[in-house]
C-alpha cells in the first residue's frame, strides 16, 4: 500500500512521522542551561547533547525505513523482544506523558516469544500510537487521563500489543477509515501516521485495528506473528 503514496508524502517532516521536534527542543534548552550555569555543568550538558544526537539518529533511521517501505526494500530483520520495544518508546515519551498529566499503566506479559522484525519500524508504530493517545486525551477537559499499555500472547503463534486511552473516543461509522492514507481527524494532520503503521504491521505479517474503549476513549491493537527471521 505504501508504495502507492506520492514520494513527496513519504519525504514528509519528522513531526508528521510521529517524531516530535519538542523532544530535541527540550534537550537543547537543557544543554544551554547547563552550559550557562556558574560554573558550567559540562557532564550534564554532554548527556543532553548525546540525547539530541541519539534522537536525530533515530529520526534518520525511521525516515530511511519508511522510504524503504515505499521502495519495497527488504525489511532489516532480527529477533525482537516486544517488551523491550515497548519500554524503549515509553522511556522516550515519559516526559510527554507526565507533562500532559497522564497516568501510565503498563501490563507487559512475561516470557513472550521473540518476534521476527525490524526494530526501528516497530518502534515507529508504537511511538505513533502513543503520541496519538496523548494528543487525544489533551482534548478531554473532564475526567482522568489514563494510558494503558499491554502485551500478551495472541494464540500460540503471535503476540498482541494494545494501547487504551481515555480520550474522546472514535467517531462511529468511521473506524474503518482510520488507517486509510490521507484520512485524518486532526486539524493539522496529513493522514499518514496510521497508514504507515498499517503498512509496517502488514509487512511483518500482522494486523492492526481500532475499537472503542470502555467507558470512553479508544483502543488500538496490533498483533505480530512469532517465528524465525526467515518468516518475514
Amino acid at each position: 500500500m505504501l508504495a502507492s503514496f506520492p514520494a513527496s508524502m513519504v519525504n514528509q517532516k519528522q513531526a508528521d512521522l510521529g517524531i516530535p521536534d519538542r523532544f530535541n527542543l527540550a534537550s537543547s534548552r537543557s544543554s544551554l542551561n547547563f552550559l550557562a550555569a556558574q560554573p558550567p555543568n559540562l557532564d550534564e550538558a554532554r548527556q543532553a547533547i548525546a540525547c539530541i544526537v541519539k534522537d536525530a539518529n533515530r529520526a534518520s533511521d525511521v525516515i530511511a525505513r519508511v522510504r524503504g517501505l515505499a521502495k519495497r526494500t527488504p525489511t532489516q530483520k532480527e529477533l525482537l523482544n516486544i517488551n523491550e520495544t515497548v519500554n524503549e518508546i515509553i522511556k522516550l515519551t515519559t516526559s510527554e506523558i507526565q507533562n500532559n498529566h497522564i497516568s501510565l499503566h503498563l501490563q507487559l506479559a512475561d516470557d513472550l516469544p521473540l518476534i521476527p522484525g525490524d526494530s526501528v519500524q516497530l518502534q515507529q508504530v508504537f511511538l505513533n500510537l502513543i503520541l496519538n493517545a496523548i494528543e487525544a486525551m489533551n482534548g478531554v477537559a473532564d475526567g482522568s487521563r489514563e494510558l494503558f499499555v499491554s502485551t500478551a500472547p495472541d494464540g500460540s503463534d503471535a503476540v498482541l500489543v494494545a494501547i487504551h486511552d481515555t480520550g474522546p473516543g472514535l467517531e462511529p461509522g468511521k473506524i474503518d477509515n482510520l488507517f486509510d492514507a490521507f484520512y485524518t481527524t486532526k486539524r493539522d494532520g496529513m493522514g499518514m501516521g496510521l497508514a504507515i503503521s498499517r503498512s509496517i504491521i502488514e509487512a511483518h505479517g500482522g494486523r492492526i485495528w481500532a475499537e472503542p474503549n470502555t467507558p470512553r476513549g479508544a483502543v488500538f491493537q496490533f498483533n505480530l506473528p512469532t517465528g524465525s527471521v526467515a518468516a518475514i
